[in-house]
């Protein structure tokens, strides 16, 4: 049984006692990249049975106890070096989904520190081998208009992403560069020369559209991530990231999982009777979740998180990065307060990378 979260004791490395939080479901992490830079010091503190979380609101420290995780989301725009680790996490009873940022703005040098386009290409492929269709999300995240980037030349890089990825990918999520909302970011571009264009709500329209178009060869699921514009007339949903039901659809073998996200495994609802075949079929509900064992299952309730932005349909998940941590120095990063102090941070970590923190501090 799925103990209470809060308010437990954990003995830290050096032996000493402390509060605790025990997530069920770990995001790691919306605020760093830590598949890329900082997989051994997870896999480390996996092993330890905790970390150390800062709160960048008021620099809190607290503890986060991995006892009773039971499934991870994983977010990186390099993933590979998830590929020797993921054998550990079966081991553990542990699920995962990796949220995988796929862009393409090489020409126009806007992610200087992601790996080449054909490389992460491939990851993609042997991750998917690994853990399965399904469990590696498309993104290609955040779409980016400039004075050389209009709507054709991001739906021509994301067409051939998509060729490449046939057969691979369910789903591709994406979301419109916010600019203006984030001042860090139009500072970073402004500094760097380039010369961004704000979205509006035709030019939305217009790429939703051709999207919509380019996607009958895919057939993949389309949706936008914390956006409040609804195209849902070009079949564009908004996303989930931290997607119960694809939780559910991963992680099922996991009684404790179920219990905490309000799942089960649908049982005979109604049962009707063929008066030729004298055979019980089961009626299955619209809305349950189709698992690969040919079973289904269903979520009694919303586990939607009231706590995050109002057009996000994340449920509720631990997040265990820290901002001013990721050295991929993206030029539209909104986690980074300047490339420096993330470079800074970086460094401290390799001087200490068995450290309970992230930065090794």
């Amino acid at each position: 049984m799925v103990k209470k979260q809060e308010n437990r004791t954990i003995i830290l490395d050096n032996g000493t006692a402390a509060k605790a939080i025990f997530p069920v479901v770990v995001s790691a992490s919306r605020s760093t990249d830590i598949p890329a830079f900082y997989t051994d010091w997870f896999f480390h503190r996996l092993d330890k049975g905790y970390s150390a979380w800062t709160n960048p609101f008021n620099g809190i420290k607290y503890y986060v106890s991995y006892e009773d995780t039971k499934f991870i989301i994983f977010w990186s725009k390099n993933p590979r070096p998830l590929l020797n680790y993921i054998d550990k996490l079966r081991e553990r009873g542990i699920a995962c989904y990796i949220q995988y940022t796929l862009n393409d703005y090489e020409k126009e040098r806007l992610e200087k520190g992601v790996r080449p386009l054909a490389e992460r290409i491939e990851t993609f492929k042997l991750l998917v081998e690994k853990l399965g269709k399904g469990a590696v999300i498309w993104r290609f995240d955040p779409l980016i208009l400039t004075d050389t980037i209009n709507i054709d030349k991001l739906l021509s890089k994301i067409e051939f992403i998509g060729d490449c990825l046939l057969g691979y990918t369910e789903k591709l999520v994406f979301s419109f560069a916010d600019i203006a909302s984030y001042r860090k970011v139009k500072s970073n571009l402004e500094k760097n020369n380039i010369l961004y264009k704000e979205w509006d709500e035709p030019t939305m329209l217009e790429f939703a559209s051709k999207l919509a178009e380019l996607n009958k060869k895919w057939g993949c699921e389309l949706a936008t991530c914390g956006e409040k514009i609804n195209i849902e007339q070009f079949g564009i949903k908004h996303n989930h990231c931290v997607d119960d039901r694809l939780i559910v659809r991963m992680g099922y073998h996991s009684p404790e999982l179920l219990r905490f996200l309000n799942a089960s495994i649908v049982q005979a609802q109604d049962v009707q009777q063929d008066l030729f075949s004298l055979e019980e079929t089961t009626v299955i509900p619209e809305d349950a979740i189709l698992l690969d064992n040919g079973k289904h299952a269903i979520i009694s309730k919303s586990n939607r998180d009231k706590g995050q932005r109002e057009f996000c349909g994340c449920m509720k998940s631990k997040d265990i990065g820290e901002y001013n941590t990721c050295p991929h120095l993206c030029e539209y990063c909104y986690a980074n307060t300047s490339k420096e102090i993330a470079i800074t941070n970086y460094k401290q970590h390799k001087k200490n990378p068995l450290s309970d923190t992230i930065t090794g501090k």
